[in-house]
């Protein structure tokens, strides 16, 4: 049985089975939004984790997609850790790793670029490009996960866009 945080109590078994069939079958979809929201496996891994935890506290009281709620939380409780203070600071390591030349990295340092300069973006503009364009969700479910109406997510990712072609050039291929 699953066990609730706040309240301490258990899902009840019909609710346990289809909150259990829900994770099975969404995990890798909501883990590939975790992983772009943190840019780090284990990251990625306790926020789905801390997630799913808040929805199974609520399952009986969740209208509608659970899934829409999910994605919610995870994008409320990322954007509470990029605002954190400890967010976003560099490791120390010993040696750098070495770069070989030559060997087909051109599209991963596209992507390491593109992660870069997304990371410089304020967080609902990042958050915007990501539920827009990773995720492919249509404008009305990017405005009702963020909380805002249409108009300001068509702004958002138009400037979003605008300042990324910026951060990164002509370095990487940005579509729009």
């Amino acid at each position: 049985m699953i066990e609730t945080q706040s309240r301490g109590g258990e899902l009840h078994p019909d609710d346990l089975r289809v909150f259990t069939s829900f994770v099975t079958t969404r995990s890798d979809s909501l883990m590939r939004l975790a992983y772009v929201l943190t840019g780090d496996q284990h990251a990625a891994e306790d926020l789905l984790q801390s997630a799913l935890a808040r929805t199974a506290d609520r399952w009986r009281s969740i209208r509608g997609d659970p899934e829409a709620y999910v994605r919610r939380v995870m994008y409320h409780e990322q954007v509470g850790r990029w605002r954190s203070p400890r967010w976003g600071r560099e490791r120390v390591v010993e040696t750098l790793p070495e770069r070989i030349a030559g060997d087909g990295t051109e599209r991963v340092d596209d992507r390491l670029t593109l992660e870069q300069a997304l990371r410089r973006l304020p967080v609902k503009k990042r958050a915007v490009l990501v539920l827009r364009y990773f995720e492919d969700l249509p404008e009305s479910d990017v405005a009702r996960i963020m909380g805002c109406s249409i108009g300001t997510v068509r702004s958002q990712t138009h400037q979003a866009v605008k300042r990324l072609r910026e951060l990164v050039g002509e370095t990487v291929r940005l579509e729009a």
